[in-house]
């Protein structure tokens, strides 16, 4: 069987200019807790938020990322969709590659309801046929009624969430790129959002998740992946890993 994500040695650094004084990068080390390194003929000053990833991912796998805040998860995730390149090593990606990392962004604050489920849905690669093909769909399940032939200003968070939330889990991803989207929204809307959801991945034939919540990375995932500075600390049994890392923050 194929493999739709391959890492090999990957790593990503970021530059940040004129960045002379040791206050500064000691500022920037902490703040990232990345390994930072500059050159002598150059003010440049850069960041390595990923360092040595290696591991592929075939259909059927669900991948959990853990680690504490900075470990370098965000970063992997715009990696893997493609926003971010790799600055050294390799990355072959394949399918259709969907991440829902921000699901209310491409959304317009003077546009309709209506209007911004097609706006949301061509940016996360539909077609206007399959847009259209959804559309009444999502609307039902959005429950906001005649509010969606509304500008989304005159929205409540609640609503906004409900919409964009509707929207991003419409799509038929090969590979699922998620960012701790459970539990968003109002409580009268989340079993109704968890079960969506739970669909949503079980039409993946990749899934990778990040959560701090353990038990969702148990139900979830069949490996788990350890970040620490960036760097991996440990793949594999999402029970042992988590049992590996829990012990270390205790």
């Amino acid at each position: 069987m194929s493999h739709l994500i391959d890492l090999k040695d990957v790593g990503v650094e970021f530059p940040i200019y004129d960045a002379k004084s040791r206050s500064f990068k000691s500022q920037v080390a902490n703040l990232t807790r990345g390994v930072i390194s500059s050159k002598k003929e150059s003010s440049t000053v850069t960041v390595k938020s990923l360092d040595g990833l290696t591991f592929s991912l075939k259909e059927g796998d669900k991948l959990g990322l853990i680690g504490n805040n900075g470990a370098g998860k965000s970063t992997l995730l715009k990696l893997l969709a493609g926003i971010y390149e790799p600055t050294s090593g390799t990355i072959k990606r394949k399918g259709k590659i969907v991440p829902l990392l921000d699901i209310a962004l491409g959304m317009d604050d003077d546009s309709t309801g209506y209007q911004n489920i097609k706006l949301r849905g061509l940016l996360l690669g539909m077609t206007n046929a399959e847009i259209e093909s959804k559309i009444e769909e999502i609307a039902c399940f959005t429950e906001l009624g005649d509010y969606l032939n509304l500008p989304i200003r005159v929205y409540s968070t609640g609503m906004r969430v409900r919409l964009a939330f509707a929207v991003s889990t419409s799509v038929d991803p090969d590979v699922l790129l998620l960012d701790e989207i459970i539990g968003t929204g109002d409580a009268s809307f989340l079993n109704k959002a968890k079960k969506r959801f739970q669909e949503l991945q079980e039409r993946a034939k990749v899934v990778v998740l990040s959560s701090h919540d353990n038990n969702v990375i148990l139900k979830t995932c069949n490996k788990v992946l350890w970040l620490e500075g960036g760097k991996p600390k440990m793949i594999g049994d999402p029970e042992e890993v988590l049992n590996k890392y829990m012990d270390s923050v205790v």
